[in-house]
């Protein structure tokens, strides 16, 4: 069987959505350097842990976000060359899975709750690869580093075999930790560093949809709350709450996939500095330091404030084809995103002012966003 990497399916993928990446700027390629970051330290007050949930840009990311894990790193482990590059590994013969090596502090996070997080971020029927990503190298398996772990992650995938959520067997494998060797740099935070590339991957790779349908409300269970933007938990309200709460522009434009006019709303000429969160959820997602004047009448930025907390979708009506924009968490219609932005990042989001609520930054604090005062304090 022909094994291919995940740069082939990710640029299939770009390839189905031109009109989100068309313009990106030459610039903000990520650099293809061979250098790896280093091995994680051991450190007495924190624990390790470490799963293989297919493609590593992805469970880095599902991991990184939850308060108490301090560090995650990308890597390869489980096969018998050492040392092994990113393009030996996706060739399929060395034996390796992309992993992710996770830093925790058990106070603040267990082990137990990593399991949930990790059993909700996968396929656990899948032992081909998981969702776009196929070969072996892709395939789930959770690496114990002691007898607990081993006894946690066996209770667990026993806990959800017996909870009759799949119809097929759990296949993931519960093996010792071997050596692990961290990725080339470039694939480290790869959601942080190139976000427009990290989501046009994942929203065609089918991960989300299937958490989406086999989950549901119950995905967040066993996450830990915390302050920081990437945890803090945002739901949306039932369709009588949010009837109550949102004037009728507001509900049109987030929930019935409506369009304010231009020129003739809330924020499109707003100067202040501050933040944009979703009107229905709360959550951050435009800053004011990345906000244009596009000319046309809509608040325009040239990307988001936490690209975990949107997601862009094909959008084929109006006999056009257009990326809609909608957030993550309250899952509002936005606006889309057009290739036509100014540098760095080429990118256009446009915006409808009845879909956000502006915090200026003199409220961030009592308002429950301070972490972002330092970005108007540079």
């Amino acid at each position: 069987m022909a094994l291919f990497s995940k740069a082939y399916r990710w640029a299939g993928a770009l390839f189905l959505s031109l009109t989100l990446l068309a313009g990106q700027a030459a610039g903000s390629q990520p650099h293809q350097t061979k250098e790896k970051v280093k091995p994680m330290e051991k450190n007495q007050q924190l624990s390790l842990a470490t799963f293989a949930g297919g493609c590593f840009w992805c469970t880095e990311a599902d991991f990184a976000k939850h308060e108490g894990v301090v560090s995650v790193v990308s890597g390869y482990t489980g096969g018998q060359k050492p040392n092994p590059t990113y393009e030996e590994v996706c060739s399929g013969r060395t034996g390796h899975l992309e992993a992710v090596q996770i830093q925790f502090d058990p106070a603040k996070i267990t082990y137990e709750q990593l399991l949930a997080i990790f059993w909700r971020s996968i396929d656990p029927t899948d032992a081909g690869g998981q969702f776009v990503d196929r070969g072996s190298q892709y395939r789930p398996a959770i690496f114990y580093h002691d007898a607990e772990q081993q006894r946690l992650a066996e209770a667990s995938k026993a806990a959800l075999a017996a909870s009759g959520k799949f119809a097929k067997p759990i296949v993931v494998a519960i093996l010792p930790a071997q050596t692990f060797y961290p990725a080339e740099d470039y694939h480290q935070q790869y959601f942080k560093t190139c976000p427009l590339r990290y989501q046009a991957y994942r929203s065609h790779s089918g991960r989300d949809q299937f958490l989406s349908r086999t989950w549901g409300e119950e995905a967040n269970k066993g996450k830990t709350a915390s302050t920081s933007p990437q945890s803090r938990s945002y739901t949306k309200p039932e369709a009588s709450v949010l009837k109550q709460k949102l004037t009728p522009l507001q509900y049109k434009v987030t929930q019935e996939e409506g369009t304010e006019p231009a020129f003739q709303n809330e924020y499109w000429n707003n100067h202040r500095e501050g933040i944009y969160v979703d009107i229905v959820s709360g959550e951050p997602l435009f800053s004011s330091r990345d906000k244009f004047d596009s000319g046309t009448g809509w608040p325009s930025f040239t990307k988001p404030l936490e690209p975990n907390n949107i997601i862009e979708k094909i959008d084929r009506k109006l006999f056009m084809t257009r990326t809609e924009v909608r957030s993550r968490h309250g899952d509002s219609h936005l606006g889309h995103v057009f290739p036509d932005g100014p540098p760095p990042t080429g990118q256009r989001y446009c915006i409808n002012s009845a879909a956000l609520r502006f915090i200026p930054k003199e409220d961030l604090e009592k308002e429950g966003y301070g972490e972002y005062l330092k970005l108007f304090t540079r």
